[in-house]
């Protein structure tokens, strides 16, 4: 008899199983040890101030940093990564990396996404090795380079073979996903509203993919100066749940 907790191949292709998608899930999860409950991008500063304060008001902080802030800028670097990392272009990707890094407007959000890079590459490489992974963990060592965390998806997922369109999805996903719970733990709303918000925003999340898929990397780049100067007094608020 068959171990159930060992089936077949064949099964697996019968059903439909899918090794892309159940790391996907993993990665993107957020039981994933990368610390995304800690960070809050800014949104915690809003709340203090008054700016974010209902489900309406959370709906649109949030729509705008995927679409036109934080999210726009991963969007692209994942994209651009996960390509590089497709065709075994380390240089292209050392680049990714390094403006995915650079180009954040506050300390904070440099830490968020390099704090998080940087545990997501180790799990990565600890629970799911990967030869190219090891190389380029290497080749950051050497240079001394922080590990953008959008970066990280991207080559983790194209190694996997998880196509760019459900990496960007997932992606942006779970960003939304962690805003909404960190305006759950600052009590602007409940957890069915949180649920209403995340449905809202599927379309939203939706044109930012298609976005990042299409856009010239001339157009490099984000708008979103409330989240930035929330973040900036958030680096001196009094009291305070969040690092970011």
């Amino acid at each position: 008899m068959n171990d159930p907790a060992s089936p077949s191949p064949a099964w697996a292709l019968r059903e439909g199983f899918s090794t892309g998608l159940y790391r996907v899930l993993a990665w993107l999860s957020p039981g994933f040890p990368i610390g995304a409950f800690s960070f809050s991008h800014s949104l915690e500063a809003a709340a203090e101030s008054g700016a974010v304060h209902d489900r309406a008001s959370l709906q649109h902080w949030i729509g705008a940093i995927v679409v036109s802030g934080g999210g726009r800028i991963d969007g692209d670097i994942l994209r651009d990564a996960h390509r590089a990392a497709s065709t075994d272009d380390v240089a292209a990707l050392a680049g990714a990396n390094r403006r995915g890094a650079a180009f954040r407007a506050t300390d904070e959000t440099r830490l968020e996404t390099t704090a998080q890079g940087e545990a997501f590459l180790a799990t990565c490489r600890a629970a799911w090795p990967e030869p190219f992974l090891d190389r380029w963990a290497a080749s950051l060592e050497e240079g001394y380079g922080a590990v953008c965390y959008p970066a990280a998806v991207g080559v983790a997922t194209a190694r996997a073979g998880i196509s760019l369109p459900c990496a960007l999805t997932g992606y942006l996903q779970a960003m939304a996903a962690n805003l909404v719970s960190a305006g759950l733990r600052l009590g602007m709303i409940g957890q069915t509203d949180g649920q209403r918000i995340l449905a809202a925003l599927e379309p939203v999340i939706g044109a930012a993919v298609a976005g990042a898929m299409t856009r010239d990397a001339d157009s490099f780049g984000a708008a979103t100066f409330a989240v930035e100067l929330a973040s900036m007094a958030h680096e001196t608020q009094y009291s305070r749940l969040f690092r970011s």
